[in-house]
């Protein structure tokens, strides 16, 4: 099947060329990272983390939403994400690359990376962290592939899949949960030092995850006359708005308990985010942004007649998405570092540098994902075809 992906429409090698083209300018930028060290990113003694982790972060997110399709699909034989499933199984295997991605560009000297693997340590979350999206990863290629060639082949999947597909939702719950702990188990970090964490990890990837495959699957279905069926569009976007309705309210808790106690160290970044701290307040219009977007998402998207209305559900989603990452991909990394241990605050914005080698991971999770997708489609599109 591979062979699919070498013939094509022009604007279909036009956007591998582009992304090779962003992957390159990233590249260049990451020569200059690897000889003059991460002082060309916006990062300190006192910010450890930035854009890199955010955005590591996020795409764990969009890796783990993958289940919200495979779940029903597999245990409730719900039949109308037929044509999606492998499509957001192939969003997870480039979600996860991604993720491996930005790792690796976070490492100060990369071949850092072998010591995890030669020197293993089961008390590290970071050592489990690696271990889960590796396996993650993994068990998304097996199941994908065979399952795709199986349909190429017009026979059932191997039996064996079957009982991979059952362990890879219980995996997609733990990569982001053992995430979540990366961040919990930080003494100091008050921001993240909370038990509902891991839950609202996985509150937000599930409304951004399936709101990202939602929008890529509708972009398809423009460009290729693909169609994922009314009612899997309908099913998904009421899974999107109660997901969503979960992660405001879980960030309303956070906000109750902060305040209600009245404790510094939990109100502090909360109000660095919102209104600003010790004037410091370069973080304010972002925040303020996303709660905006996150709402007004959720004014599209509780009414059904709104939601399913195409014209009104696609901006909806774009707001959900820029909405989640502006809080999860930028308020998160900052909120969890200001104020620091000693009551300071230390400004951190990425640089331009940083966001383009940035850029030069999500251009690759882009390639990835274009060629895989670019497969599924030609090989659903010739069954379509032997059937009728």
């Amino acid at each position: 099947m591979i062979e699919k992906a070498l013939k094509g429409r022009p604007r279909y090698f036009g956007m591998l060329i582009v992304c090779l083209a962003l992957m390159g300018i990233g590249a260049g930028f990451y020569l200059i990272q690897l000889n003059k060290g991460l002082m060309i990113t916006g990062l300190s003694r006192d910010v450890s983390w930035g854009f890199y982790i955010a955005q590591f972060t996020y795409m764990v997110g969009v890796a783990a939403s993958a289940v919200m399709l495979v779940l029903p699909y597999y245990f409730h034989h719900y039949k109308a994400y037929s044509k999606m499933i492998i499509m957001g199984e192939f969003l997870a295997i480039a979600a996860v690359i991604m993720c491996m991605g930005f790792i690796f560009i976070d490492m100060g000297q990369p071949q850092r990376i072998m010591n995890v693997i030669l020197h293993p340590t089961p008390n590290s979350v970071m050592f489990w962290d690696m271990t889960v999206l590796f396996g993650y990863l993994v068990l998304n290629v097996l199941i994908g592939w065979n399952t795709l060639m199986a349909m190429w082949k017009r026979v059932s999947p191997p039996t064996w899949v079957r009982p991979l597909v059952y362990l890879s939702i219980v995996w997609a719950f733990s990569i982001h949960t053992v995430t979540a702990f990366l961040y919990a188990g930080l003494p100091g970090r008050h921001y993240w030092l909370t038990a509902i964490l891991a839950a609202r990890f996985l509150a937000s990837a599930f409304c951004s995850g399936p709101a990202i495959l939602l929008l890529l699957t509708l972009l398809a279905r423009r460009l290729t006359g693909f169609e994922p069926g009314k009612e899997a569009v309908k099913t998904l976007s009421t899974t999107i708005t109660y997901a969503m309705c979960v992660n405001v309210f879980f960030f309303l808790l956070e906000i109750f308990t902060a305040f209600y106690s009245n404790m510094p160290q939990h109100t502090d970044p909360l109000s660095f985010l919102f209104t600003g701290l010790d004037g410091h307040t370069y973080m304010t219009p972002f925040m303020w942004t996303a709660a905006l977007l996150g709402l007004g998402s959720l004014f599209l998207l509780i009414p059904p007649r709104w939601r399913e209305n195409r014209e009104i559900l696609v901006p909806a989603l774009v707001m959900l998405v820029i909405g989640t990452w502006l809080d999860k991909g930028m308020g998160l990394i900052t909120g969890g570092f200001t104020p620091n241990p000693f009551e300071r605050v230390t400004e951190y914005l990425p640089t331009g540098p940083e966001m383009l080698v940035a850029l030069m991971i999500y251009a690759t999770g882009a390639f990835v994902l274009t060629v895989l997708w670019k497969i599924a489609l030609e090989v659903r599109a010739e069954v379509e075809r032997t059937l009728k």
